[in-house]
């Protein structure tokens, strides 16, 4: 069944700035579209869209550029931005051009929770609806609270929450996420996608152990409302590509081929514009 990796990561050292990368022996390489795709497209990966790694502020716009243009099938890039900024207009309208643009994020999990409280936030981020470009909420599962406030605030904008909310599959820790992804699973201008959550459990984990969280999440938004990322090279802390698709192939084996599908790839063309 095709793929469509919607949270693809690639970290060109030669070229841009990653400061939290720093140090780190997994993530500070080189992880290049050839490197990626040599794995993936035996996984049937057949395309991907470009998550802002959040490179050094400055270098924002030249990534996006940079990743549009990077390999053919890297087939849309999400980029990065500052809706906080009384600048974000201008930056909008110049990046709403570059072909291959499909999204933007802000990065909110390891900022201030006060970030996207402003009324100037909120109003930069209803902006995203005149040009029909999603925003990717990317919050800690205690802020997904202020996730689904700013999602309510901007209702024709489509949001797009990352990693199944972040829960700590390590711990264990159902609650208050379980009820936190229904809460924001009721409004319908919001995904989930099912991603990144290898990250967070121990390593040596199983698709069993990842199940609970992934069936909540399809459980609550639904097959229409859910799509699939690998969160590559990041997935490689616990695990690697090639298990994270197995066992999410594994987990969602009991369902439908349409609902598999609508998972896999064709929710993410139309949550994207692809």
């Amino acid at each position: 069944m095709r793929i469509i990796d919607t949270h693809l990561h690639l970290i060109y050292l030669d070229n841009f700035s990653y400061p939290w990368v720093a140090g780190d022996k997994v993530l500070e390489q080189q992880y290049t579209a050839e490197s990626y795709f040599a794995e993936a497209e035996k996984l049937g990966i057949e395309g991907a869209i470009h998550m802002e790694v959040d490179v050094a502020e400055e270098q924002m716009e030249a990534e996006t550029e940079f990743m549009t243009k990077v390999h053919p099938k890297v087939i849309g890039a999400i980029a990065s931005c500052r809706p906080e900024s009384a600048e974000f207009p201008d930056y909008l309208e110049r990046t709403a051009q570059v072909p291959g643009l499909v999204g933007f994020r802000r990065i909110l999990h390891t900022s201030p929770n006060e970030l996207s409280h402003s009324a100037l936030f909120a109003e930069n981020i209803r902006r995203l609806a005149d040009y029909d470009l999603p925003f990717d909420l990317c919050v800690r599962a205690d802020q997904l609270p202020i996730a689904r406030a700013l999602a309510a605030k901007a209702p024709d904008v489509s949001f797009v929450l990352d990693h199944c909310g972040v829960p700590d599959v390590g711990a264990g820790v159902f609650e208050p996420w379980k009820s936190y992804i229904t809460e924001i699973a009721a409004l319908p201008n919001v995904t989930a996608k099912v991603s990144g959550i290898v990250a967070y459990a121990k390593p040596g984990w199983t698709a069993e152990d990842l199940r609970p969280w992934v069936e909540h999440v399809i459980g609550s938004f639904g097959w229409d409302r859910v799509v699939w990322g690998s969160d590559h090279p990041v997935c490689r802390l616990t695990a690697d590509l090639k298990s994270w698709v197995a066992a999410t192939k594994t987990i969602i084996s009991g369902a439908s081929e349409d609902e598999q599908s609508k998972l896999l790839s064709r929710n993410a063309e139309r949550v994207y514009g692809l």
